[in-house]
């Protein structure tokens, strides 16, 4: 009986052995989550592809920190995108945070009002909705109520502008308009005199908005990759647990010291790690 198994089994996996092929394909890597940490990755990806072209070119999308965050614990993506620091009972138990990069957060107001200066007190008076007239703003070319923008709850760049220019116990004003990317935040302020918002460094270079000065500070790169503005945060890869497979070789190769070509993709517009 035994022998009969087997000489029915023996061409059954000469059957899958002659179909499969000799060596089976990377598997394309799915990235998705801050839309801030968008065009940095999108820019690794490419570079990464053009490095090892055998290996698919990752695919990445936006669609928030959380959204990332979730998605890769549900294994919709293999690397989630996540623009602020992991919070802890919060984030889903097991996923593994890689920091590949800096990253600098400012404040914005429309060009037609572009505000020289504000202290941490001023932007928290602002943003918690306790100052509400630009004449009680110092350095307001104009007055009259003040349009409060903001990021959505599911967005990093929310998650690290409270906790860098509020702190634990403050909070954005519930009245504040919040929008869902980057890019949309740009340009509603851009559009409003009357507006304040807040962006990543790399979201203003196409102008359009004012950056202001914070606590003195310019917010530039020079000035974030020093250390002297202190409105920085980190980007992080997160994975559901320790980078394996594609993952893996795609982390490992981004934070690898070193990496010349990674470090000149980062420094261009963000602050590289090593």
């Amino acid at each position: 009986m035994r022998a009969h198994r087997t000489l029915i089994l023996i061409p059954a996996i000469l059957a899958i052995a002659l179909a499969a092929p000799a060596g089976a394909a990377p598997k394309r890597l799915l990235i998705d989550g801050s839309t801030s940490m968008l065009p940095l990755v999108q820019k690794l990806a490419t570079a990464y592809h053009q490095a090892f072209s055998k290996i698919p070119a990752p695919k990445v999308g936006g669609g928030q920190t959380d959204i990332g965050i979730s998605d890769v614990n549900t294994g919709r993506v293999d690397i989630g995108d996540a623009s602020r620091d992991p919070i802890p009972g919060v984030d889903p138990r097991g996923l593994v945070f890689s920091k590949v990069a800096r990253d600098g957060v400012c404040v914005i107001t429309s060009e037609a009002n572009p505000l020289p200066n504000l202290s941490q007190e001023t932007v928290q008076g602002i943003f918690t909705g306790d100052i509400r007239d630009w004449s009680k703003v110092p350095g307001s070319t104009i007055s009259g109520p003040i349009d409060l923008f903001d990021r959505e709850a599911v967005s990093g760049t929310q998650d690290a502008f409270q906790n860098i220019f509020l702190g634990e116990s403050l909070k954005i004003s519930p009245s504040a308009t919040a929008e869902s990317s980057e890019g949309l935040e740009v340009n509603a302020v851009g559009a409003d005199k009357s507006a304040i918002g807040f962006t990543s460094f790399a979201a203003t270079l196409n102008g359009g908005v004012h950056t202001v000065d914070y606590q003195g500070i310019p917010c530039t790169l020079p000035n974030a990759k020093s250390g002297q503005y202190g409105g920085v945060r980190n980007f992080w890869m997160v994975t559901k647990g320790v980078p394996k497979g594609e993952a893996a070789k795609f982390i490992d190769w981004v934070t690898k010291p070193g990496n010349l070509t990674v470090r000149k993709i980062v420094s261009s517009e963000w602050i590289a790690i090593h």
